[in-house]
């Protein structure tokens, strides 16, 4: 079922991606110097269009995983201590199990009485 789901995605992520490709085929220049557009070190020139864009998204895609990854730092943070606190928890209890004797039944001793016959309002 997942493998199902899984290829329907992508069948919709490839139907809005190749025309978006094919419309924008077009060669473009990129130059990355914002003070001299001119410079041709860190300028990238007969790029197609759609590749622009698709880097754009990609970056964009990667700098929100980060970001989401970065705040959500403090709740892993607390998951390691209350998970450190369990575990230490856990062991203190494996502990006195060990060192506490399992409770015997004493024979000939009778449980508790039952209820009499009073009401209890």
């Amino acid at each position: 079922m997942t493998r199902f789901v899984k290829n329907v995605i992508l069948f919709a992520i490839a139907v809005v991606l190749v025309p978006l490709s094919v419309a924008n085929r077009h060669t473009v220049s990129l130059s990355l110097n914002p003070f001299d557009p001119q410079d041709p070190r860190l300028t990238l020139t007969d790029i197609p269009l759609f590749w622009v864009i698709f880097a754009s998204l990609g970056i964009g895609v990667i700098v929100g995983g980060l970001g989401a990854w970065a705040k959500q730092g403090r709740w892993r943070k607390e998951a390691r201590v209350k998970r450190r606190e369990a575990d230490k928890w856990h062991k203190e209890a494996d502990q006195l199990r060990e060192i506490t004797p399992a409770a015997q039944p004493v024979s000939g001793v009778k449980g508790l009485t039952g209820p009499d016959n009073r009401s209890a309002a």
